[in-house]
């Protein structure tokens, strides 16, 4: 793959307990580099690793490329895993969102699991404000590390997206994702899109880090968390936006 070299950005931080973060910056964004940076960290992931990406929207063009993430996928062992979205589209029910998967070129290059296929699990939050607990996909549970892989771009509802949003909204289930949308008022999708349930802009901030909060602490207990943020092809629209914004910054 070409390498680019002038303002493609890639972001990494890593968050540790009781220490300060660090945040590693390159101009290059290629295969090569993801592994490079990745083993910059000196954080190696271990255990069975799962890579938290998003998958995007069957008709969006702007998720991280297969071809693009595959070394450091391989190069950590990883499995690549995914929810179902609780918004009408192609990814809300299983069959539709194994379709996407596979036209994207994801199940050619790496195993992959979609979390909440056949169940969810709550694990505990620490800020109690809007939600009692988080409600993310079940097969969450089989993992001991997370490599929470972003494409930092846009969002309609969260301002940006990028790892906050890839591990609250990104790790929840369908009914995890109307719990953090409503900011706790319902927790099934069925009743979720009304001014009601979705008009708490706060709230939904609010939920948003909570849970976010709550899968990192979910993983710093047993063998950890790492984050790596991609800026490129970025949209003012999320990747879960069927039909985007043209790209205002391809990198």
């Amino acid at each position: 793959m070409k390498k680019i070299i002038m303002t493609l950005t890639l972001l990494l931080a890593v968050i540790t307990v009781n220490a300060q973060t660090k945040v590693y910056l390159t101009k290059e964004i290629s295969p090569d580099a993801l592994v490079r940076i990745y083993n910059a960290l000196g954080v190696k992931a271990k255990g069975r690793v799962c890579v938290k990406i998003s998958t995007g929207e069957g008709s969006n063009p702007n998720y991280l490329k297969p071809t693009l993430i595959q070394k450091l996928v391989d190069d950590v062992d990883g499995v690549i895993v995914e929810n179902r979205t609780a918004y009408p589209g192609d990814r809300m029910e299983t069959k539709d969102h194994w379709d996407v998967i596979h036209k994207h070129g994801f199940d050619s290059l790496f195993a992959v699991d979609l979390m909440d296929e056949y169940d969810e699990i709550r694990i505990p939050v620490k800020d109690h404000t809007h939600l009692k607990y988080d409600i993310v996909g079940g097969h969450l549970a089989n993992y001991d590390f997370m490599v929470c892989l972003n494409h930092f771009k846009g969002h309609p509802m969260g301002g940006y997206g990028g790892a906050l949003k890839n591990l609250s909204i990104g790790c929840a289930s369908r009914n995890g994702k109307a719990y953090i949308h409503s900011a706790g008022r319902v927790t099934t999708p069925e009743n979720l899109w009304t001014k009601e349930n979705v008009g708490d802009q706060d709230g939904f901030l609010e939920s948003m880090a909570a849970s976010a909060q709550a899968v990192v602490n979910y993983f710093q207990k047993r063998d950890g968390i790492i984050y790596i943020s991609v800026m490129n092809n970025m949209s003012i629209d999320c990747d879960c936006v069927a039909h985007p914004q043209p790209v205002k910054l391809k990198d």
